[in-house]
């Protein structure tokens, strides 16, 4: 079993700002005011799936298609102007939906910040459940809309919404730190295949899907390295898969 010592090595090694200029953190990074910051951070954590290459050449696409204002982008954006761009599972009229759900919520006076600060109370699960519910609220559900915003209530492991949180609320030479209403002990890792395959390997994690469950699992493992700020060890899971290969 690997120690805390040799985590936190690692979270040291890995956690620095060398490691944004190829990670999806990039775009945010970008931006100085917290309502461009935000928006970026959510729009890039939605997109953030598939090969990291290929997705990362489709959002700069996006930010260029933006202006690079993503905040005055969705303040002045028109669901009726023709949106051309696509990725994936998303066709345009899903990105243009996801689009005016945003814009509804500057729009009426509200923020991203608003709509996860006011369901933040009851934990990070019951708060991602509502953030869903606000943008399934609209006509015509698609599969490639939904593939954005996975549902909670299906048990899956919901890996670009806390990878967003983790954006969002940790304070460190990456993570941005904009979010003070949510406290780093309570977020979730970000659980894709790498981390399932490091946690499996260092012996965190004995279940054989990538479930919600599995995060939770994980996370009782990490809590004890440091209860804190458990989800620093993304950082570290990163590093061993690199050093270990």
């Amino acid at each position: 079993m690997i120690t805390k010592q040799e985590m936190d090595e690692l979270c040291e090694k890995y956690e620095t700002e060398d490691f944004i200029k190829n990670d999806p953190i990039q775009f945010p990074h970008r931006f100085c005011n917290e309502k461009d910051i935000e928006i970026s951070a959510f729009i890039t954590s939605c997109f953030s799936y598939g090969n990291r290459k290929v997705f990362i050449e489709k959002l700069n696409e996006l930010f260029c298609i933006m202006d690079n204002r993503p905040y005055e982008y969705i303040m002045n954006f028109d669901k009726n102007n023709n949106l051309d761009f696509c990725y994936r599972f998303q066709k345009c009229f899903d990105v243009v939906c996801f689009f005016e759900k945003i814009h509804n919520l500057y729009k009426n006076g509200s923020s991203l910040k608003t709509l996860f600060e006011e369901h933040s109370k009851n934990g990070i699960l019951p708060m991602l459940q509502k953030v869903c519910d606000y943008f399934y609220d609209c006509e015509n559900l698609t599969q490639g809309y939904c593939n954005l915003i996975p549902n909670p209530n299906k048990g899956g492991a919901m890996k670009r919404l806390n990878m967003f949180l983790r954006w969002m609320v940790r304070k460190a030479p990456v993570d941005l730190n904009l979010w003070k209403f949510i406290q780093p002990s309570e977020l979730l890792i970000p659980f894709d295949t790498h981390v399932a395959q490091m946690s499996r390997k260092l012996g965190f994690l004995h279940r054989n899907a990538n479930d919600m469950k599995s995060v939770m699992e994980v996370m009782e493992y990490l809590r004890c390295f440091d209860k804190n700020d458990p989800v620093k060890y993304d950082f570290a899971l990163f590093g061993y898969g690199i050093s270990h290969k």
